[in-house]
């Protein structure tokens, strides 16, 4: 893991930030407090406040898998043997897909799901919409962020 470049914000940064949030961020934009937590991982940055890690800011911001639950993003759940591939960072193929939010779009955030406990796997980006997600092949989510990666190895047991 690379070297981790830790800092805090000012007030006008921090509501440069609240207002960059896309609307289905909101939620976390009102739990960033008045001592808001950066911690600069490669290209990216681990956002934290209130002592838990929030998103992940670089070219688009998502939702830390710890900060989803006071989201409302659309799922996709994939089958059993999807789990370890996409906990690897594997984006999440067609044949994998057991069921989707028909409200998806292409471009939404979404979570991925395992198909037997329900649990977050991984936060990441539509690539078809949701009606179509189910299929013989092709990739129907990138993965932007997965239980194991850096960001999630970098907050485990961590505090700001």
């Amino acid at each position: 893991m690379p070297g981790i470049r830790r800092y805090w914000l000012r007030k006008d940064k921090i509501r440069e930030l609240k207002a960059r949030l896309p609307q289905v961020l909101a939620p976390l934009a009102e739990r960033l407090g008045k001592q808001v937590e950066v911690w600069e991982i490669g290209e990216r940055q681990l956002v934290w406040s209130g002592g838990e890690p929030l998103f992940i800011a670089g070219e688009r911001v998502v939702p830390m898998l710890k900060a989803v639950g006071a989201l409302k993003l659309p799922r996709v759940v994939v089958d059993m043997g999807a789990v370890s591939p996409v906990c690897r960072g594997a984006d999440v193929m067609a044949p994998g897909v057991r069921e989707a939010d028909a409200s998806i779009k292409a471009g939404d955030l979404v979570l991925v799901v395992d198909e037997r406990h329900k649990k977050p796997l991984a936060v990441g980006e539509a690539l078809v919409p949701g009606g179509q997600m189910r299929g013989k092949s092709g990739r129907v989510v990138k993965n932007l962020h997965y239980v194991g990666d850096e960001f999630w190895r970098a907050s485990e047991g961590a505090t700001p």
